[in-house]
């Protein structure tokens, strides 16, 4: 039988490579290649096969760990020294600690956010940074900006108090952008449909620019401030709920805001404020006169402790002496205090009130109480060196 592994007259030769004749053999004499044993062949793919998938799972692993490594251990990027340069930034109203981060990084003040909001998190004055432009430099560590940022000086921004009048704030705006005198009232009046204010106040801006912080920047116009405050009386009106306590109280919107003004007028601290309220429910219910000096004050565009015969006789819709009711509109514009006094009123049957000394608001129904009380009011007053006649509220 013909061995199958064996091939007549097949030399090395004819492999297409000179290779040397095997030993033991005549020269030009056949011999057999042994064929590999198909076991070994299995066994050895099998380890290589094993080394390779070994090899890709310990690739995997140390790729893994290579791309988590440097987010997890690299320090966070920061610049080290106080910064070069000055760049104007302006924090606005309400923004959050990663956002102004996000500002500063933008403007190339910080070198990420991360760093602003870490140094951040070990100031709990932090969240107390107002809204306005502040100077600061390029390429600051975050610790020096934050420093900047937390002390209200360093803020270019317009404080309106509680309590102002629209004239007061008018000047207020035309000082901050340094404007000529009466700038931002004709501003006012000539783009009164531009203010967004809401139909029932026929265009009247009293009452509805909300007293707050408002940035300045060198784009800053008298007509963006006075949009800006009209907008954040809409939203303050909103939370704090004035269209449903105005229904509760038997009161338009417009009138409960009248309200809320008026209080900013008479007292000067919130729980006077919701006794001041009741005695306007009170009176109103009763169809009695208000008697409020302040609304005298705001018809003659002046501010007085007290009230004299002759004022009370002038002849004007907000002399709240002669005519019963609300004033025509707001006398000032009032804060959240006085409008959740409003909308809020302390329990009580009291029709009369006087400050008989700052700190010492009596509250009463009975007139000749409220005699006595503005009887001890003019003492209190000639002991300061002044005689003013107290009227009766």
């Amino acid at each position: 039988m013909t061995d199958p592994y064996s091939t007549p007259g097949l030399t090395p030769g004819h492999l297409g490579a000179p290779v040397a004749e095997p030993e033991g053999l005549p020269p030009g004499a056949p011999y057999r290649i042994e064929p590999p044993d198909p076991r070994k062949l299995r066994t050895g793919l099998a380890c290589c096969l094993s080394v390779v998938a070994l090899l890709a799972v310990l690739g995997g692993a140390a790729l893994t760990v290579y791309l988590r490594w440097p987010a997890d251990k690299q320090p966070t990027a920061d610049y080290p020294g106080p910064g070069t340069g000055d760049v104007q930034v302006s924090v606005v109203r309400g923004a959050t600690l990663t956002e102004i981060g996000r500002v500063l990084l933008k403007d190339g003040v910080v070198a990420s956010t991360k760093s602003f909001t870490e140094a951040a998190a070990t100031s709990p004055l932090s969240t107390k940074i107002q809204p306005g432009t502040y100077t600061l430099r390029l390429r600051m560590a975050a610790a020096s900006a934050l420093n900047v940022l937390l002390d209200p000086a360093n803020a270019n921004a317009l404080t309106i108090p509680e309590g102002w009048r629209a004239t007061q704030i008018y000047a207020a705006v035309d000082q901050k952008l340094k404007l000529a005198p009466g700038t931002t009232r004709n501003t006012a009046q000539q783009h009164q449909s531009e203010l967004g204010l809401p139909d029932y106040t026929n265009g009247d801006v009293e009452g509805f620019l909300f007293p707050a912080t408002y940035p300045v920047t060198g784009e800053t116009s008298a007509l963006g401030l006075l949009q800006q405050m009209v907008q954040q009386s809409g939203k303050v009106y909103g939370s704090e709920g004035v269209d449903a306590a105005a229904t509760g109280s038997g009161q338009s919107p417009y009138g409960l805001i009248t309200i809320a003004s008026l209080l900013e007028g008479e007292a000067d601290n919130q729980d006077d404020m919701a006794k001041v309220a009741r005695v306007v429910y009170n009176r109103l219910a009763k169809g009695m006169p208000l008697q409020f000096d302040s609304s005298i004050n705001y018809a003659l565009g002046r501010s007085t402790l007290t009230t004299t015969t002759t004022d009370t006789k002038l002849d004007s819709p907000f002399n709240t002496y002669l005519h019963a009711g609300l004033p025509p509109t707001p006398i000032a514009n009032p804060g959240r205090d006085a409008i959740r006094a409003t909308a809020h009123p302390a329990d009580g049957d009291w029709l009369y009130f006087v400050t008989v000394r700052p700190g010492d608001t009596r509250f009463t129904d009975s007139l000749d109480q409220q005699q006595k009380n503005v009887a001890e009011f003019n003492a209190y007053q000639a002991q300061q060196r002044s005689s003013p006649s107290a009227s009766t509220h």
